[in-house]
């Protein structure tokens, strides 16, 4: 009995301890300077002073970075876009990703700030660019910022998620692709009220140890076992065979009517929300990396 309860003892200071690295604090921080630049679509002047920020931290944090730079053909005529990426070196020749998308909506007419989607992903890889490089790791770890997630006008196979469409055939071109042992999408993760969908076009595997490190932190309540299938930056990686996840809250507000509206804003978000998909990726981390 009392090794066990050494044990126990032991795996809660683990939990604990990584726990602690990420700041849901300040990733709504970065989340609310993202958005305090208004409006951010691709190409736009305010975009573009969010990549100067992205690029700050990453460099500043210790993160090699790169550069995705395209121009999408999209039915308002082409458009420049960017991924940016930052890499931390490992030694096992494997590697993980974590990614989520920092444009939003073109929306002629409102004024779209995109608080939740698109500000929230982009502060919780901004505060994650802080914390991972003083984290063990045997894997190469990536941190990328996709550009283009939006639709222009309706969502169409052709038109939406073009940075990660873009990235995902160049990483296949170079080889990066084959190395990925696991890639985190996050969108919409800021959401005061958090439930994130079980993706059916996820990972069966890491959907599993998603719902686990929920499990063992007490937030499975955040983390229910039912959704539906999702078209977002992770399914150019799924079809072309990568394990990848995506966690996302797809029920913003009385029957998701924030989403996409001048609704979308600071108030609508919670530090605490924030806070525990950190904690929660940060533990599945651990785990791949043991």
């Amino acid at each position: 009995m009392h090794c066990q309860k050494a044990m126990i003892l032991f795996s809660c200071c683990l939990l604990a301890g990584w726990a602690e690295d990420f700041n849901g604090a300040r990733s709504l921080e970065w989340t609310r300077k993202a958005v305090a630049l208004g409006p951010r679509p691709p190409g736009s002047a305010a975009i573009q002073k969010l990549q100067a920020i992205i690029r700050t931290q990453l460099k500043s944090s210790g993160w090699q970075l790169s550069e995705d730079s395209f121009t999408a053909s999209t039915p308002a005529g082409p458009v420049p876009m960017r991924n940016l990426i930052g890499k931390l070196a490992g030694t096992s020749g494997r590697a993980v990703v974590f990614s989520g998308h920092y444009d939003t909506k073109a929306m002629p007419g409102i004024t779209f700030v995109g608080a939740n989607d698109g500000g929230a992903s982009a502060g919780w890889l901004l505060e994650m660019a802080r914390v991972l490089p003083k984290l063990p790791r045997k894997d190469d770890v990536y941190l990328v910022f996709f550009d283009g997630e939006e639709a222009f006008g309706e969502w169409s196979a052709g038109n939406g998620i073009y940075g990660s469409r873009h990235l995902a055939e160049q990483w296949n071109r170079d080889g990066v692709l084959a190395r990925i042992r696991a890639l985190f999408n996050v969108d919409m993760i800021g959401d005061r009220d958090l439930r994130v969908v079980d993706e059916a076009g996820s990972s069966a595997e890491l959907r599993r140890m998603v719902q686990a490190a929920a499990r063992d932190f007490g937030y499975s309540r955040y983390f229910p076992p039912y959704g539906g299938a999702i078209e977002d930056d992770h399914m150019p990686f799924v079809r072309l065979g990568v394990p990848a996840m995506d966690l996302i809250d797809f029920d913003y507000g009385p029957n998701n009517s924030w989403w996409h509206t001048e609704k979308d804003t600071m108030d609508k978000l919670s530090a605490r929300s924030l806070q525990i998909v950190g904690e929660v990726l940060l533990e599945v981390f651990r785990r791949l990396e043991q």
